[in-house]
């Protein structure tokens, strides 16, 4: 069947790169797609904005299935406009997609569900905020309702820079996504990242990981859309995942399909492992970025096939395998990130990939015919090993041979589960 791919960053260009060895796909197509996954897909320029003119080159083109990468479309209500065309897509309605478009809609359907999560106050007004700010003790964790890049998350250690970071959300640092402001309790643990795909109905595991959202060695300093990240997740053991999805997927998905809003596509659940057991720390209605990286490395199977049976509703009848490696990537970002980044860095591949890992490109342009630096986040550079140690190993050994004079990475993705396995 012919596909077409939606986006244009690393997660899409890992999902083009599978999704292209998938047996069941004839053409795939990627708007805008980007250098790397041009290398996978036919790019087009289309406005997916412009549902009308998404739904015309559907139909102009036979396609059978529409893979919507990115969480915007889907709040924009894209599959909506998909799924009114009789055209099957992957992704979630816009109610649905409300788990990642409003923090405190997940909060409210966490209450109803009985779902593990901390407590929270939503607030609309900065003296209604700081107001709040009582009822919690440091640290204070403040998160813009709204979609912010994954950027929109402050945790603050002190009442003061509490304030302060509260005065700039209601100030519009975040845009529209900080009109409304969740404080919610701070969580003590460990984060990890589980993966589902449901049609509403049934659930199919599929995958852990865990990521370094910080900018700086060791997890600190600003957030950012993510660092670079592993799978599998070792700290998520059978036992947990069994009680991730009793406790937080299958409530998840029982409720919104109850409460009329059926949940189509990729539930992204990130977890506090706290030590009366798993918490859900928020909702993303799409893979994330860079776990989809490394789970797609990782993933073994016909992907067309599993997302066309979502969109259908016939998700019990396909099954989800993954290889047994741990797969790693490290990202590789413009100077500035995640402030103002550096753009036309020039960027050479070189022999980064002859060793069996794989770049994904997550910002990149090609401007006379030279790979040049198009956003913070520029490239995924991914491995596999035995164990995170050796995959690490392997994928700084590809990072090493990567020319971007004007770029930055971490150097320490996965340390914590390295530190566990040299015991």
């Amino acid at each position: 069947m012919n596909i077409l791919l939606i986006g244009s960053g690393g997660r899409e260009h890992a999902l083009a790169w599978k999704l292209a060895q998938s047996p069941s796909c004839t053409m795939l197509y990627a708007a805008p797609g980007n250098p790397g996954i041009a290398e996978e897909a036919d790019c087009i320029s289309l406005d997916v904005s412009d549902h009308s003119a998404v739904v015309d080159f559907c139909k102009a083109e036979a396609i059978g299935l529409v893979v919507i990468g990115p969480e915007a479309p889907l709040v924009d209500g894209l599959a909506d406009s998909l799924s009114n065309a009789d055209i099957p897509a992957f992704g979630p309605s816009a109610k649905a997609a409300q788990l990642e478009g409003s923090k405190g809609f997940t909060k409210d359907l966490c209450a109803r569900a009985n779902i593990p999560t901390g407590g929270y106050v939503r607030t609309t007004s900065l003296y209604d905020a700081n107001k709040a700010l009582t009822r919690f003790s440091a640290p204070y964790v403040l998160k813009a309702d709204g979609l912010a890049a994954g950027k929109g998350v402050v945790i603050a250690a002190t009442l003061e820079e509490a304030e302060a970071a509260l005065s700039d959300m209601f100030g519009g640092q975040f845009g529209e996504a900080g009109a409304e402001v969740v404080i919610e309790e701070f969580l003590g643990g460990e984060e990890a990242s589980f993966f589902a795909i449901t049609d509403g109905t049934h659930v199919l595991p599929f995958g852990t990981a865990q990521d370094h959202k910080q900018v700086g060695e060791g997890d600190v300093g600003p957030n950012t859309g993510g660092m670079g990240a592993y799978s599998p997740a070792p700290v998520l053991t059978q036992g947990l995942q069994a009680r991730v999805i009793e406790e937080i997927i299958q409530p998840t998905v029982d409720t919104m399909r109850a409460e009329g809003m059926p949940y189509s596509g990729v539930l992204y659940a990130g977890l506090m492992l706290t030590a009366t057991g798993p918490q859900l720390i928020e909702y993303n209605c799409r893979f994330g970025d860079p776990e989809c990286q490394v789970l797609m490395t990782r993933f073994e199977g016909d992907l067309a096939a599993v997302m066309l049976a979502c969109a259908k509703g016939e998700l019990a009848s396909v099954e989800a395998g993954f290889a047994q490696e741990t797969a790693l990537t490290v990202v590789m970002c413009a100077r500035g990130y995640p402030g103002t980044p550096e753009k036309g860095g020039r960027v050479d591949l070189g022999t980064s990939q002859e060793g069996g890992a794989k770049v994904f490109h997550a910002g990149t342009k090609l401007a006379d015919g030279a790979l040049v630096a198009n956003g913070g986040r520029v490239l995924n550079v991914t491995a596999s090993g035995a164990n995170v140690t050796e995959a690490k190993a392997a994928a700084y050994e590809a990072v090493a041979k990567v020319d971007f004079v004007s770029g930055f990475y971490r150097s320490d993705i996965g340390w914590k589960e390295v530190a566990r396995e040299a015991g």
